[in-house]
């Protein structure tokens, strides 16, 4: 079920969901989202030495997925460039702690739809942070966005009961920044390796 404009309000003035800094309550809280803005810290991928980015956890691991991203600050009020089909690793200016009975989805605001950028972002119940997001430049022209600016809106979902945040068995927790994905910490890719090495002793 969508928590509408009212129900929103209420939550965030008894404390219950916190987002902060609120500059403008008025235009950020529509009726059935909330506006976020972009944050002030980057890790911007770019096109280094290495062939590619290595997802395995293999024992011959092609480097460091770190080795592909940059990370850049940015004034609030600054521009930040996407590149034709480039991705960044980007947080929301706005910290949040979402109660443990309702959920978040995030996707752009139709005005930046429209330029073609995207993002796919789920925040869990119970999650406090500032939210990491991976946004992506699909269109064929670089594309500028002003640090700060409501870009990204959540979407907020009630459930039935609580479901804590787990903070011991989540990879991405409290975060402020954004950081890069720690494939290495799947434990499926560690079965994987274990499958790999005994069908080629075989």
């Amino acid at each position: 079920m969508y928590l509408h404009k009212d129900k929103i309000i209420e939550l965030l003035k008894s404390g219950e969901l916190v987002v902060r800094p609120m500059l403008d309550e008025s235009q950020q809280v529509g009726q059935i989202t909330i506006d976020l803005r972009l944050g002030t810290d980057f890790l911007i991928s770019y096109q280094g030495r290495k062939p590619y980015i290595d997802a395995t956890s293999y024992e011959q691991k092609l480097g460091s997925i770190k080795d592909f991203f940059l990370p850049h600050r940015r004034k609030f009020g600054d521009e930040i460039i996407l590149h034709p089909h480039q991705t960044i690793l980007c947080s929301s200016l706005e910290y949040l702690k979402l109660p443990d009975n309702i959920f978040a989805i995030l996707s752009m605001r139709s005005t930046y739809s429209r330029l073609g950028l995207t993002i796919s972002t789920l925040i869990q119940a119970g999650y406090c942070g500032c939210v990491s997001i991976e946004l992506t430049n699909a269109n064929n022209n670089p594309i500028r966005v002003a640090v700060g600016a409501r870009i990204f809106q959540a979407r907020l979902y009630h459930l039935t009961e609580n479901v804590p945040y787990s903070y011991n068995t989540r990879k991405y927790v409290a975060q402020v920044r954004p950081i890069p994905a720690d494939v290495d910490d799947d434990k499926d890719l560690s079965i994987l390796k274990i499958i790999h090495q005994k069908d080629s002793l075989e």
